[in-house]
């Protein structure tokens, strides 16, 4: 067996343990870029106590999820001010910025010359800048995560910026953070942590670290999503995400994701479609489509037998089956209301596009089994539905 693991250079996880930020920073820098979402409001108490501590912020907001043009402009605005650290706290969005500033402040090239898929994914050549990550949702795992996510707009695709030396410098993982988030947010992110958790375990990179990693996040969800869903008070179901979260992006770090997010980077650039929402429209028909591809052509495959495994680990039950795990997810997902993929302005239409450009996507490679374009095309089709 041959593996490597890498993660964040620390984690600090905890109820209020945003509060140990100052400190965190001061042992990394001086001048602290602060990417907020796009209300850095809410983070006033964060940031007046970087202020207290004689760490002057620069605030640098990203509504929504960050364009490659958001990215270089944040690396522009941290030279410009002399930052020597950047703090990022918010949903994915501000992390994935947070990681391209950060990697970009030290690598002053052209953007274009590191990203992958429409640029020339040249290596960085310069450690990033310091880099401490506090997440506000529960669902991406950016915080554990080696690359960012922007959209290409000219492209209209979503593409990495990418590199082992990305990871955060430290993990602060506060579940209180996510206390106010609404919902469907809630829904949205969960199953996306849900999905990371479930593609990382079935890949064909998995190994028995983020197999492990995997096993201990689907408990947590299959217990906690629900609960933190109908009640967003309820703090010991928000940890329980928050681990989830984090374990996720610890395991798809290490063990590549699959085909709901090999669709997910082309359906993000094409439409203004959250990246939660669109992974849940895919996850459960993916999942039914790889098991049934599985069972014709490689019915031995450990990937099959992973999904029975995830399928006992979500319903409780020793008896459960990998179709089990498919009929528990469709389940979940019918009880959030999630989107249908026409409901998010795909239509028949667009599936030949995005079939291709999925095809290419890095994610795709890491899908327990190659699927054909036949295959891609139904699955598709019935997500519009």
């Amino acid at each position: 067996m041959d593996f490597e693991f890498a993660a964040p250079g620390r984690i600090v996880f905890g109820p209020g343990s945003i509060s140990r930020l100052p400190g965190l920073a001061a042992g990394l820098g001086r001048t602290p870029l602060v990417v907020t979402g796009g209300t850095p409001e809410r983070h006033a108490a964060a940031l007046a106590a970087l202020a207290d501590a004689g760490l002057p912020p620069v605030t640098f907001p990203v509504a929504g999820e960050p364009s490659v043009e958001v990215a270089a402009s944040g690396a522009a605005l941290a030279r410009e001010n002399g930052c020597d650290l950047v703090v990022s706290i918010g949903g994915g969005g501000a992390l994935d910025a947070g990681k391209a500033v950060a990697a970009l402040m030290a690598n002053t090239d052209d953007i274009y010359e590191y990203l992958e898929v429409v640029g020339k994914a040249r290596p960085l050549e310069n450690r990033p800048a310091p880099h401490i990550a506090a997440p506000t949702t529960a669902g991406t795992g950016a915080e554990a995560t080696a690359n960012a996510v922007l959209t290409a707009k000219a492209q209209r695709v979503k593409v990495s910026l990418r590199s082992p030396r990305m990871l955060p410098t430290i993990a602060l993982v506060d579940p209180l953070l996510t206390l106010t988030v609404p919902p469907q947010v809630t829904a949205a992110t969960g199953l996306d942590a849900l999905t990371q958790l479930l593609e990382a375990f079935t890949s064909n990179k998995a190994n028995p670290l983020t197999s492990a990693l995997c096993r201990e996040g689907l408990s947590r969800a299959a217990r906690s999503l629900r609960r933190a869903f109908d009640d967003g008070s309820n703090a010991a179901a928000r940890e329980d995400m928050a681990l989830a979260s984090l374990f996720s992006g610890m395991a798809l770090a290490n063990a590549k994701l699959g085909a709901v997010h090999g669709f997910a980077a082309p359906l993000g650039g094409l439409f203004d479609a959250p990246h939660g929402q669109v992974c849940a429209s895919l996850l459960p028909f993916v999942v039914r489509a790889n098991i049934a591809a599985l069972g014709e052509r490689t019915p031995q495959s450990p990937a099959l037998a992973a999904y029975a495994e995830a399928a006992r680990i979500l319903t409780g039950k020793q008896s459960a089956t990998a179709q089990d795990c498919a009929a528990w997810i469709e389940e979940l997902c019918a009880s959030f209301d999630t989107p249908s993929l026409s409901r998010l302005g795909v239509t028949r239409a667009d599936i030949p596009l995005v079939v291709e450009k999925a095809s290419r996507a890095s994610s795709m490679k890491g899908n327990p089994v190659e699927l054909t374009a036949g295959e891609l095309s139904a699955i598709l089709e019935a997500a519009l539905v």
